[in-house]
């Protein structure tokens, strides 16, 4: 941080290679001789800039960090801190360019007229006036925060709202935020106090079990089981469900959602499996089982049994809300709640403001768990039978596949949440099967979310994973999560073929083998610490649960509006005004305030764009900048949904169909730079968005079928393309060493300024991603690193052979006797 702080309040000196890197104009650098030699200094010197900025960009953002930037918004407890301070101070400053540039692209009233009219702007003169006012109001909250220490959402909005949203969007999502927070103080004063009073009242979100009439007739009983993984909880919640006549489970993955789907149709229970992008409903039977994505719970069916899985997920950020909704909402007469025993508290209080009945069934892991005092030091051949590798990305999980068979002799499965589950499923049981030479699996963190395998050992590739915003280090529970699964001996796979063979429901369990220890370890000593470490720490109790605010609720206070005012300004207004009990906290309206922007200018009502604002989109840039096309996509969807146009999807241009039928010569010069991968993932969004909206607009997008097919094309030629891929020792050790570097930076500014007690509050509330990524932005590394695209090389290397530290005294397993002095 100290350099940052240095360097941030210098002028760069003008020397002739940094006009060169400011400058458009070829003259400046044809001065100084050769064109071609100065356009490669000049290429040379903007990149390093870009670097340069980037990093300071970085470290501001993460000194801004205080624990404040979850939906919490707690008032802040201690007096601003002189790095702090100066952290604000810098902070300002990038505002203030922000804003003047914000200006600017407005441009004057007559351009936008009609649109500062919807926020009672009538006239060049008011708009410079408020101008004016709101940077005032900059000035005073930035004041606030630097002399004052008021950096809570509670005491000073402004500057939380804005922070936050730099935080978490970088550049991109500060830009967003101060435009809503330029409407939001543009409405502010326009609202007579009356008005103002039915705002307030309709953002009361203070009692959320009202949402619910129908349940609170009900008197429900919950049994929360809790436990480490491999402990049998949500097995006994799931023979609950088999017991009875009609009953839902509800998942974090649509994995595990396609799995349990699987089992109950194996057993013969008729199961209807529904998800965003997928509902097959069983046919010839009057009631059914519900296997669903917890954002699917059917709400409004009553049940005799619900089992919620991973219920330590109702704290998250993005998708809290969906538990929280399942657990207050679902009609079942006995509601089956799983997951950690950090949640139990926060749930026990729950159910007493409702009245429901709460019964805390706590669990032991049926077999020890135990961490290794050696990591695998990047060599595969030290790998055994059962294990299982695990990484953050696809790209990863491939060239992993590649790497271990090239050095083994063996095979490898592989499996991950966006495998087809047909795939998936086949994989997963030829890595159980014993009889056959599938030794190893190389698999994503989706196994830490439930789905059963047959695994000896966990082997971290990598500490540290890029969650689709920044690249961080795992949290505690994550790494506990990911790790339970060693020594796992019953799976699902199991009860499936227990119940083709017709085995009964009280049938035994396998006889557990004799020596069942669950293994821990890292394939790099470099992770192993951070491995070693979370398993001797406890994560904090869960104290929050997440609230989003319903389309009901949305669309009443939508009412209270003019007709043309923007959906993204109403949100903010909601979010600005949202009163809630201490037991929950607002999940983030990031995605939905980008929605609700991107699809404004389309003739939809309340109720069209409420949809629209929970559906399945990223508006992320790829590692070249370029978009993923998802914005364009969701553009044209509204405006056929707004024109009840022809939703057929070869109508639509924005979906780029045409790279499909590429020939072999183009597809391979684009392979080298993975272009090609990036456009068959973005095409793979759009289909996957168009096929949510299939189910919710089934007379507009009518071609689901043509869909599906052009989703299952578009899935074999990603596989196709990744399993190419080759594994490069010096390039994959060079890629973890980046994301060790990035994650300590982002670590070590955290303790820095935060302390190690609100680090670890921070850590408890990164995202689960639904959907592993399929490459990790490493900044730094050029794409070879990352592709690997070269023949295998499995080779010692000095970035690979050093020497291990000397561990910690620890109980040595059969596996690391037999890895010898590997």
């Amino acid at each position: 941080m100290n350099p940052l702080l240095r360097n941030a309040y210098k002028w760069p000196k003008c020397t002739p290679a940094s006009i060169a890197a400011f400058s458009t104009a070829p003259t400046l650098w044809r001065k100084g001789g050769n064109i071609s030699v100065r356009r490669k200094e000049h290429e040379r010197n903007v990149t390093k800039l870009h670097h340069e900025i980037n990093d300071a960009l970085d470290q501001l953002k993460d000194s801004l960090d205080h624990g404040e930037s979850s939906p919490r918004g707690r008032a802040s407890k201690n007096k601003t801190t002189f790095s702090q301070k100066r952290s604000y101070q810098m902070f300002e400053v990038l505002v203030r360019a922000r804003v003047t540039k914000m200006f600017q692209e407005m441009g004057d009233f007559r351009q936008r007229a009609e649109d500062w009219r919807a926020f009672g702007v009538n006239n060049q003169v008011q708009l410079d006036k408020a101008i004016g006012l709101f940077r005032k109001a900059l000035d005073t909250s930035f004041a606030k925060a630097t002399d004052g220490g008021k950096i809570g959402r509670s005491d000073n909005p402004l500057f939380w709202n804005l922070r936050n949203s730099f935080v978490k969007g970088d550049n991109r999502g500060l830009s967003t935020e101060l435009v809503h927070s330029f409407q939001t103080f543009l409405m502010q004063e326009r609202f007579p106090e009356a008005i103002n009073e039915l705002h307030k009242e309709i953002a009361d979100l203070r009692f959320p079990y009202e949402w619910y009439p129908a349940t609170r007739m009900l008197q429900r009983t919950v049994h929360l089981h809790v436990g480490p993984t491999n402990s049998g909880k949500t097995y006994n919640a799931l023979k609950a469900l088999e017991g009875a006549k009609t009953g839902i489970y509800a998942g974090p993955l649509r994995l595990l959602a396609h799995e349990i789907w699987s089992r109950f149709t194996a057993k013969g229970k008729p199961c209807a499996l529904v998800t965003g992008e997928e509902v097959r409903i069983p046919e010839g039977v009057d009631r059914w089982f519900h296997s669903c994505t917890v954002e699917m719970s059917p709400l409004n069916k009553p049940v005799d049994v619900a089992v919620v899985d991973e219920i330590q997920m109702i704290a998250s950020e993005d998708r809290g809300w969906a538990w929280t909704q399942a657990v207050l909402g679902l009609q079942a007469k006995e509601l089956h709640l799983c997951g950690e025993d950090r949640v139990v508290e926060l749930i026990q209080d729950l159910c007493a403001r409702v009245g429901d009945k709460c019964i805390v069934h706590r669990y032991q892991r049926l077999n020890p768990l135990e961490t290794m005092s050696k990591s695998l030091r990047g060599d595969f051949n030290n790998l055994e039978k059962g294990d299982a590798v695990v990484a953050f990305s696809r790209i990863a999980l491939h060239k992993l596949k590649a790497g271990i068979e090239q050095a083994t002799g063996k095979r490898c499965a592989i499996v991950y949440g966006s495998l087809p589950p047909e795939t998936r499923a086949q994989q997963a049981a030829l890595f159980n099967d014993p009889n056959n030479d599938y030794d190893f699996l190389a698999a994503s963190d989706a196994i830490g979310m439930g789905l059963n395998l047959e695994i000896k050992r966990v082997i971290f590739e990598s500490s540290s994973k890029f969650d689709g915003n920044k690249i961080r280090s795992l949290t505690i529970p994550e790494i506990k999560q990911i790790g339970g699964r060693a020594g796992r001996y019953r799976t699902a796979a199991a009860e499936i073929v227990s119940a083709k063979e017709g085995a009964g429901e009280d049938a035994p369990q396998e006889k557990k083998p004799e020596s069942n220890t669950g293994w821990v370890t890292a394939f790099d000593f470099r992770d192993l610490n951070d491995i070693q470490d979370a398993f001797k720490r406890e994560a904090k109790p869960i104290e929050t649960a997440g609230l989003f605010p319903p389309a009901n609720i949305i669309e009443r206070f939508h009412t209270y509006f003019p007709p043309k005012t923007p959906t993204s300004f109403v949100l903010t207004r909601m979010r600005e005004l949202a009163r809630l009990s201490p037991r929950f906290h607002l999940c983030d309206f990031d995605t939905a305030l980008e929605i609700a922007d991107v699809i404004q200018p389309y003739n939809l009502s309340v109720a069209d764009r409420c949809v629209f604002l929970n559906c399945p989109v990223s508006f992320r840039t790829g590692r070249d900048g370029q978009s993923n096309g998802q914005k364009e996509a969701l553009q044209a969807f509204a405006k056929c949904v707004a024109e009840m146009g022809s939703g057929h999807l070869l109508d639509f241009d924005c979906i780029n169909l045409g790279i499909l039928d590429m020939d072999q010569e183009t597809r391979m010069t684009m392979h080298n730079d993975s272009t090609y991968l990036q456009r068959l993932e973005a095409l793979h969004q759009v289909i996957t968005l168009y096929l949510w909206l299939s189910y919710r607009y089934e007379g507009v997008f009518q071609s689901q079928s043509l869909a599906f097919k052009v989703k299952e094309i578009v899935e074999s030629r990603i596989t196709e393309f990744l399993d190419k891929l080759t594994y490069v020792t010096y390039s994959q050790a060079k890629r973890r060493q980046a994301l060790r570097e990035a994650a300590e930076r982002h670590r070590m500014a955290e303790k820095q300024l935060l302390g190690e007690e609100e680090q670890e509050h921070l850590q408890e509330h990164h995202e689960e991603e639904p959907e592993e990524p399929l490459i990790e932005n490493v900044e730094g590394l050029d794409p070879e690193d990352i592709l690997g695209q070269t023949q295998v090389v499995i080779e010692e290397k000095k970035a690979e052979s050093e020497p291990e530290p000397e561990p910690e005294p620890a109980r040595t397993s059969d596996a690391e006797k037999n890895q010898g002095s590997g």
